[in-house]
């Protein structure tokens, strides 16, 4: 809650030193109005850790109570935000651009897929993910990825 988005990272780490970093999370940047990719890029090697988790923004609910909508999980059709399965909130040229904007600051390292789809098993929200990852991936050949 006190960290929440780039300035108020920096503020932290200027703090207490490089040691400290971000878990990278696009989903909460995204139900937040941030771009995820200048944010990427802002943070550069601030960037300790990512995951991956999608976000649907819901204009219309959006219009009606802002973002900051904190009514249960299950209450997705009222909801302003809800969490994805990664391409079921944002395309693959988004998801494209965000593991090219990773690659451009020099993240090399893993993307955890976090499953907080309601509307999916996850076991289907895992493979979706992981297709769609695979797909978005600029790591040739795909065998060399990894996947936690």
């Amino acid at each position: 809650m006190l960290i929440y988005n780039v300035d108020t990272l920096f503020r932290l780490r200027d703090a207490v030193g490089p040691v400290l970093g971000a878990n990278f999370d696009p989903s909460h940047l995204w139900w937040n109005g941030v771009d995820p990719v200048a944010a990427i890029r802002k943070l550069g090697d601030a960037i300790f850790h990512v995951h991956g988790k999608d976000v649907y923004v819901d204009p219309y609910n959006v219009l009606i109570n802002g973002c900051n909508d904190n009514k249960p999980y299950d209450r997705i059709p009222e909801r302003a935000w809800t969490f994805r399965t990664i391409g079921y909130g944002h395309g693959l040229k988004d998801w494209k651009d965000i593991l090219s904007a990773l690659r451009m600051i020099g993240y090399d390292y893993v993307i955890s897929i976090e499953h907080e789809d309601a509307l999916m098993s996850p076991d289907e929200g895992l493979a979706k993910a992981i297709a769609t990852l695979t797909e978005a991936c600029i790591v040739e050949p795909p065998g060399e990825m990894f996947w936690a």
